[in-house]
């Protein structure tokens, strides 16, 4: 048996019931193939791809809180440190009732590759917490974060791990979270990204990880001789993401025709109304059925379908595994011609290899949504600096930063013979330097 299939064989046997983390894990060893095969002795003689897939740490906590009942609740919080090698761990904290071990795990093993991607000093991790923020009121909310934080904070720093949002986390948590921090620590220190301007953020970060889809689309397609221009996009998700991509999209010269959150999604053949979307899900929080009052003849429809709307371009923002083999299939039928991933790993391993047997332009996650965690390292320089960026400058460095992402897998396809594949470009691209620092660093 090859190296790579025992290292995969081992982490499904001695990580049971994580299929998210195997799907991972198998995803990136597979078309790593290559390249072990080539240096299998030595990566095998110092168990690189073993240190590769166990965390470097993995933390679990408690995290009891007081609803406006005053009754007391126990969620359970997770930080995963996977790897340091090239610069402190960076990733988000999840807050959604799917957060488990092996969730957070395969986040942050994706991470490890995405930040080595952006080229910046930032390793890999994952947190969060199976609490629900859906439903509960700003007091409840900042209860469950100071108490995240109270335990959080004795594994974090500006110069070890710097946690970001992600799913569940705005500004509102990490403002929480991050004055809980202040007050234990007694130290005003970057050790959250993703802050209010007022107190260390970055302006362009709430745009970033959607700016970024677009920017990698865009330079993917100019590389071919196409345009975003007059393309029909299909977007999935309703939150920061996919606003963001479809803001991206229309400044573009594109028509995004759908949107979608947890209940149902939106058709709108006359292009999303940005505007409505942004007042529906970030002043008022409510559902896409509210979209209905601004555009009367746009169509709601309850459970999941956007993948059934005729489209050129693909953009699934959502969450993980949300886009199927028939929905793949269904896409293809309908002629779409690009496919990039602004969740996290939100093709399923059939529905990825489809696109890719079918010549269609296929982004992956690690590569498409860098551009959240490249701006959050961004805002990390400021505030190592004390220094505040323009808008403009942090959108500049952020397109610099996409475009150079694109030409990286690009050129790693290339090299080991299998141009086009972006799947096999990114997770050779950015496990290279990985490799390269853990190598140099000993057996640690």
């Amino acid at each position: 048996m090859s190296y790579v299939d025992e290292v995969i064989e081992r982490v499904i046997r001695e990580n049971p019931n994580e299929p998210e983390f195997h799907q991972a894990v198998k995803e990136v060893l597979l078309s790593l193939r290559p390249v072990i095969e080539a240096n299998e002795a030595q990566y095998r003689r110092d168990a690189l791809l073993e240190r590769l897939v166990n965390p470097e740490r993995q933390i679990k906590f408690r995290v009891p809180w007081i609803d406006d009942q005053g009754n007391a609740h126990v969620n359970t919080g997770y930080r995963v440190q996977f790897n340091s090698a090239i610069g402190p761990y960076k990733g988000g904290l999840r807050l959604h009732p799917s957060v488990n071990l092996g969730i957070i795990k395969f986040l942050g093993f994706e991470q490890i590759f995405k930040n080595s991607l952006t080229g910046l000093p930032i390793g890999g991790g994952k947190g969060g917490s199976d609490f629900d923020p859906k439903g509960k009121s700003d007091r409840e909310i900042m209860s469950f974060c100071q108490n995240f934080m109270s335990e959080l904070c004795k594994y974090i720093g500006a110069d070890t791990d710097v946690p970001a949002g992600d799913i569940g986390v705005g500004a509102r948590e990490i403002g929480y979270m991050f004055g809980e921090y202040k007050k234990i620590r007694g130290m005003f220190a970057g050790v959250l990204t993703g802050k209010g301007l007022p107190f260390g953020g970055s302006l362009a970060r709430t745009e970033a990880t959607g700016y970024g889809l677009l920017y990698i689309t865009e330079e993917a397609l100019k590389c071919r001789g196409q345009s975003l221009e007059g393309k029909t996009v299909v977007v999935s998700g309703a939150g920061n993401v996919a606003i963001y991509a479809i803001e991206k999209a229309q400044q573009l010269g594109a028509k995004v025709v759908t949107c979608s959150d947890s209940n149902g999604w939106i058709y709108d053949p006359n292009g999303i109304d940005l505007a409505a979307l942004k007042q529906i899900k970030e002043v008022k929080r409510q559902r896409l059925t509210e979209y209905l009052k601004y555009r009367p003849d746009a169509q709601y429809h309850e459970g999941r379908g956007v993948w059934q709307i005729p489209c050129d371009i693909a953009l699934p923002c959502a969450t993980q595994n949300e886009l199927g083999i028939e929905d793949a299939r269904q896409l293809v039928a309908n002629g779409v011609t690009a496919v990039a991933e602004g969740a996290n790993m939100p093709s399923t391993e059939e529905a990825a290899a489809y696109f890719r047997a079918e010549g269609v332009l296929f982004l992956p996650a690690k590569a498409a949504n860098a551009g959240g965690v490249a701006t959050s390292a961004l805002e990390m320089s400021q505030n190592s600096e004390r220094l505040h960026w323009t808008f403009e400058e942090v959108d500049q460095k952020l397109k610099s930063i996409m475009i150079d992402v694109y030409h990286n897998i690009d050129d790693a396809a290339k090299k080991y013979g299998v141009e086009g594949d972006y799947v096999v470009g990114a997770n050779i691209a950015g496990f290279e330097k990985v490799m390269a620092a853990m190598n140099a660093q000993g057996i640690v």
